[in-house]
């Protein structure tokens, strides 16, 4: 196969899809996906894309984007968001997506916690992610190399020339003028998570290994509505879309105790929704669930038929029967530190975008359906970047092409353990005991005979408590409580 590229871009989720799809067909492109191409966390997302529904809405979704940030955000970025999120919206609709709407053609509306008006569009009920995933597929006119590991960077003197991977047991390097990353997240650093299986925070750790600088990683977020009783290791989801539409948060006595600890009950943000339920169950001892009696089976199975038929394949009969609920890990706010154009900071040539870039756009708690939007609006402004700066040669530095072990034998053991540790110590409630005590064994960790995947894991796992530590006091995600 070849091996020199114009473009590589690692990840094949919405934020790597779309930035393929706004670069001209003349450039030579490579997409690289870890596992199959929908194995990742665009293809799960059931709520929708958030967008301003008119001009007028554009400010009201700027305040509401930073009141869930906690006035953490990065305002020139919020503002990037919400002002170009109706042009990114309307040049998939011009490809040819078909978003939800009513028997007249108006695209349908619904609205999720902390937002103060209607503006989620949705396809497929509750399979937006995937709806969107599989027209961005169809469309992509670059060829994908499936499951192969991305196992470095080839960073030379501040500047990127590609990506050394694993692929077919072998291991060799890929050369491009330019790298974008859009890996996603880091949920499987937790034991209770969302994520795509693939989703490991490789590509961070690849960058910490650099010394290239990771912002905000104390700010991780926990989706309040999650059914973590299943034995796959992502857990099913329970879209946000549910509660904005009349589910409620209940105790086993069917009390809705939210209201206890914020005036928007169910619809606060979802750090707020998470604590409560997190906090409500240690006092109380009661099982917590979300109460679907608001729909009717017709109009719920229409509307949210992925739910309907996991729930039922497990032995829940929605929206008749309550669903027991936890929270667990869904969204990383921070990330790779980028410009406002995806370029990350101080080297050259290299690019990030979507979930494991940081803009500062989500500040420290993202709402609710604004990634789907943030992936398409800043893919677009890294395309535009990279065809406004890409060079008709580069010189090529030749890289070494060996790798150290990447998995060794005992990695699985330890990688179980700093799940548990993560959600433990670095999870929805934190203190300062704790997170020394998760520091501690995460070096210990390091210091042993592991291979490469398992280290990178462990490198941004410290990363996140050492961040955590650092903030002294609660800020949105990051929330500190006294040990008892």
């Amino acid at each position: 196969m070849k091996t020199s590229y114009d473009v590589l871009i690692i990840g094949t989720g919405i934020a790597g899809l779309s930035a393929a799809l706004a670069l001209p067909k003349s450039l030579n492109v490579l997409l690289i996906s870890k596992d199959y191409a929908w194995e990742c966390n665009t293809f799960y997302a059931q709520g929708g894309v958030a967008v301003a529904r008119d001009d007028a809405d554009v400010a009201l979704h700027v305040k509401d984007t930073l009141e869930a940030g906690a006035g953490h955000c990065n305002l020139e970025a919020v503002k990037v968001l919400c002002s170009e999120g109706s042009l990114a919206i309307s040049r998939l609709i011009e490809r040819g997506f078909l978003f939800d709407a009513d028997e007249a053609g108006n695209l349908l509306y619904t609205k999720e916690a902390a937002h103060s008006t209607n503006r989620i569009l949705h396809a497929g009920g509750d399979a937006t992610g995937r709806y969107i995933h599989l027209f961005l597929m169809q469309q992509l006119p670059f060829p994908i190399l499936y499951n192969t590991q991305v196992t470095d960077l080839l960073i030379e003197k501040n500047e990127c020339f590609g990506a050394r991977v694993f692929h077919n047991n072998k291991t060799f390097n890929l050369y491009a003028k330019k790298v974008i990353i859009a890996s996603g997240g880091v949920g499987s650093l937790y034991e209770y998570h969302t994520n795509a299986r693939t989703i490991s925070a490789d590509m961070q750790g690849i960058c910490l290994s650099h010394g290239i600088k990771l912002d905000d990683m104390e700010m991780m977020q926990f989706h309040p509505t999650v059914f973590v009783l299943g034995k796959s290791v992502r857990k099913q989801l329970l879209s946000e879309s549910l509660r904005g539409e009349g589910a409620m948060v209940v105790d086993e006595d069917g009390k809705r105790f939210t209201f206890e600890y914020d005036p928007r009950g169910e619809l606060a943000p979802r750090d707020v929704v998470s604590r409560a339920i997190f906090k409500h169950k240690q006092k109380t001892g009661k099982e917590i669930f979300l109460d679907l009696s608001a729909f009717s089976p017709e109009h719920f199975k229409e509307r949210f038929p992925s739910i309907y038929f996991n729930m039922n394949n497990m032995g829940y009969a929605v929206p008749t029967q309550r669903v027991p609920i936890s929270p667990a890990f869904h969204y990383s706010m921070g990330g790779i530190k980028t410009d406002l154009h995806g370029h990350v900071l101080h080297v050259k040539d290299l690019y990030a975008v979507g979930e494991c870039a940081h803009t500062g756009v989500h500040g420290a708690n993202r709402l609710a359906s604004n990634s789907l939007l943030e992936g398409l609006v800043f893919s677009a402004r890294v395309a535009k970047e990279i065809v406004q700066t890409i060079e008709q040669e580069k010189a090529r530095h030749l890289f070494v092409e060996e790798e150290e072990e990447l998995i060794k034998e005992n990695d699985k053991v330890l990688k179980n353990e700093l799940r548990d540790l993560m959600w433990c110590y670095a999870g929805i409630l934190r203190d300062q005991e704790g997170l020394k005590k998760a520091c501690k064994r995460v070096e210990e960790m390091l210091q042993l005979p592991i291979g490469k995947l398992l280290k990178l894991r462990l490198l941004v796992s410290k990363e996140i408590i050492t961040s955590a530590l650092k903030r002294e006091e609660s800020l949105g995600a990051h929330y500190l409580t006294e040990r008892k």
